[in-house]
């Protein structure tokens, strides 16, 4: 019989500790072996008891959680599921906290808390599931600064190849091919890292990122900051330009579509597939459909296989795709039913994926396919 997840809660509510370890202790596979109401108690809990996973709030007494997430991560890294509220300044304290090294996040409920978090039970212990098996690595020195590689990255990623500078320009030769990505557990820190190295004529990139309501828009504002390219949430009806990139908004699929001579973003409510709303699936079916060999198709770090069957669907219309290596990834998963539909032409550690693409993109400036 394979040993029980052992979870630390840590959080200054009463309430929200005896829930969480009531749901918690619910499942057959984990147990919460301790719960703490601040950083400073959770210290000793986490030396004394060894847990697999801790579910760590933001705001406390005592320490401020991402103070105790970057020491933790600096000198103890252990798999860490964020509590936050669903606030402007939760999703930019929760996009902090993923930069920081936490695997995942829950959106706290503000008001009805105890049924809410009762609801979320089972998206809480699938999170820590997930977290049990993810690669977390120590977070060197000080927190990452901004643009500097996320705390997640593997140590073999790092040492397979230096960071070079972003090419200047690629010309014209983009202008007819998209980038579609793909992305979910530990992707915001990989979907990051391939954006801040492509140059700002590069070809459009449109993303789903498995992301609830409320966030995408803090995450896009965030990487729009960071990138050489424009970053906003997708727009229904939206003209797809190349030196843009576009996020799915939580909760909405996003797919593209062709209006005459040019690509547009769809944006659309509609049933999860895959379990997931956006979806992957979605959008890279949509690039299968629309695009064709003018895509580029790149599968990241994510838990599930949303995305594997029409990434291959990709490749049979001709597209070109990459798939994150295990190494470099927080959790294999997607990636890993990408390569195992034969949906990769390549797989490739994370910080080799963006020049690739561009050299890729020099290679095969005249394989272009006329959109009529």
């Amino acid at each position: 019989m394979s040993q029980k997840i052992r979870v630390v809660v840590v959080d200054d509510s009463a309430l929200v500790r005896g829930l969480l370890t009531e749901i918690i202790d619910r499942q057959s596979d984990m147990c919460c072996v301790g719960a703490a109401a601040d950083p400073l108690v959770a210290r000793e809990m986490i030396r004394n008891l060894n847990p697999d996973v801790i579910t760590l709030d933001v705001e406390m007494p005592r320490m401020d959680g991402l103070d105790f997430l970057q020491r933790l991560m600096r000198l103890r890294p252990m798999p860490v599921v964020m509590v936050s509220t669903l606030t402007e300044r939760g999703a930019d304290v929760t996009l902090k906290a993923l930069e920081l090294g936490a695997v995942d996040f829950v959106s706290k409920p503000k008001i009805g808390i105890s049924d809410g978090l009762r609801q979320l039970g089972a998206d809480i212990t699938e999170k820590i599931r997930t977290a049990s098996r993810a690669r977390v690595h120590r977070l060197a020195g000080q927190a990452a600064p901004a643009g500097a590689p996320g705390a997640a990255h593997a140590a073999s990623e790092a040492a397979a190849a230096p960071r070079t500078a972003a090419p200047a320009s690629l010309g014209r030769l983009s202008t007819e091919k998209i980038i579609f990505i793909g992305a979910s557990t530990g992707g915001t820190e990989a979907t990051r890292e391939v954006l801040v190295n492509l140059p700002a004529d590069c070809p459009a990139v449109m993303i789903t990122q498995h992301m609830p309501p409320g966030f995408t828009r803090s995450y896009a504002t965030r990487l729009d900051g960071l990138a050489r390219i424009r970053v906003a949430e997708a727009r229904d009806g939206e003209r797809v330009l190349p030196g843009h990139a576009y996020i799915a908004p939580g909760g909405m699929h996003l797919s593209v579509e062709r209006s005459g001579a040019n690509y547009i973003a769809r944006v659309q409510d509609g049933e999860p597939v895959n379990r997931h709303k956006p979806s992957v699936e979605v959008l890279f079916e949509s690039a299968a459909r629309v695009v064709g060999r003018n895509a580029l198709g790149v599968m990241l770090t994510g838990m599930g296989a949303d995305g594997a069957k029409a990434m291959r669907s990709m490749r049979d219309a001709g597209s070109w795709n990459i798939a994150q290596d295990e190494a470099s990834c927080v959790v294999f998963g997607m990636p890993r039913e990408a390569i195992a539909h034969g949906a990769a032409n390549e797989v490739l550690p994370l910080t080799q994926i963006a020049p690739r693409l561009v050299e890729w993109l020099r290679a095969n400036a005249g394989a272009t396919t006329s959109r009529v």
